[in-house]
């Protein structure tokens, strides 16, 4: 089965964050070993997760994409969230739990060499290049956004690609860990204190500490079997609840499967006077009129039902 086009540009997505986050992480971890600072070291393990997290989602993208087989019938799209969980849990132990650390034994025991215009050119280009991998995923969310007519804001909360989510969340904290970093070495140079560049170290771990929660969380739902947004599930009820042969729909449940598959059953109470082959005709428009309104829709199954049965 060849990949979507929404797969193929996550993909993309991945693959620019992982190269831009590996050249950042060594900048960083050089940059913090000559200056001295904790909140340089900090960055670059966030950096170093972040990179890692890029591997991680990657191979969801690719496991998650396998066609499916006689073992799985559905595919294999929630090996994806099994992948993103990992990386989410990644970026918690050991980029959180390194910043945090790192930071309280700097405040407790931390001396400074003194070289500071290192760690500010390095940032400052780790900077721009985040903004550029930021920039990509930005976009891919815009464009995905308004194919479905939402803000991209709801999008974000909404969507079953975890893999784009966890590009935007990292790239957006590595930004504003950046700009703390440099808060705290300005604040350390200016008043010759190690405490700042220690908090600046501990913020920056408990910034990680959010974006790993939200991704744990967000890939938890998608395992145990998300239905889709509210919004989308009342269409879908209302495009069934439209066809000619329909009397009313009973029970309508949705699952994601993965970021480019949606799962719809219904128990249909079709009309009385309506024939085998009317019930057949109903059945085919209706996945022909879900699945040309909402693309991402693979399984349809309609279970006939006298209203009022289980």
């Amino acid at each position: 089965m060849a990949e979507r086009n929404g797969t193929s540009e996550s993909v993309g997505t991945v693959v620019v964050a992982g190269l831009a986050n590996l050249a950042i992480a060594l900048a960083k971890l050089v940059a913090g070993v000559i200056s001295g600072s904790a909140a340089m070291l900090s960055e670059g393990a966030h950096s170093i997760a972040d990179t890692t997290t890029e591997v991680l989602l990657f191979t969801a993208l690719r496991r998650g994409a396998r066609p499916a087989d006689r073992i799985h019938p559905f595919g294999y799209g929630k090996e994806s969230y099994v992948w993103a969980f990992i990386a989410a849990v990644f970026t918690f132990v050991v980029g959180a739990g390194f910043s945090i650390t790192h930071g309280v034994n700097t405040i407790r025991f931390g001396e400074h060499t003194g070289e500071f215009l290192v760690a500010y050119v390095v940032l400052v280009i780790s900077f721009l290049i985040e903004t550029v991998s930021l920039t990509r995923a930005v976009r891919q969310i815009r464009r995905a956004s308004r194919e479905r007519g939402i803000s991209g804001a709801r999008y974000l909360r909404n969507t079953a690609d975890t893999t784009v989510k966890a590009v935007f969340l990292e790239d957006t904290a590595a930004l504003i860990g950046i700009s703390v970093a440099a808060a705290g070495l300005a604040l350390s140079q200016a008043t010759g204190s190690e405490l700042w560049d220690g908090v600046a170290s501990i913020v920056i771990g408990l910034l990680l500490l959010v974006v790993a929660t939200i991704l744990a969380r967000s890939n938890i739902s998608l395992l145990v079997g998300r239905a889709v947004p509210q919004a989308m599930y009342d269409q879908i009820h209302r495009e069934l609840s439209a066809l000619p042969t329909v009397q009313r729909v009973d029970t309508l449940l949705t699952m994601h499967l993965g970021p480019d598959d949606i799962l719809v059953a219904a128990k249909v109470d079709f009309r009385d006077e309506a024939t085998g082959a009317d019930i057949e005709a109903g059945a085919e428009e209706a996945e022909r009129r879900l699945v040309g309104r909402f693309p991402h829709i693979r399984y349809v199954f309609l279970d006939p039902t006298r209203t009022g049965q289980p």
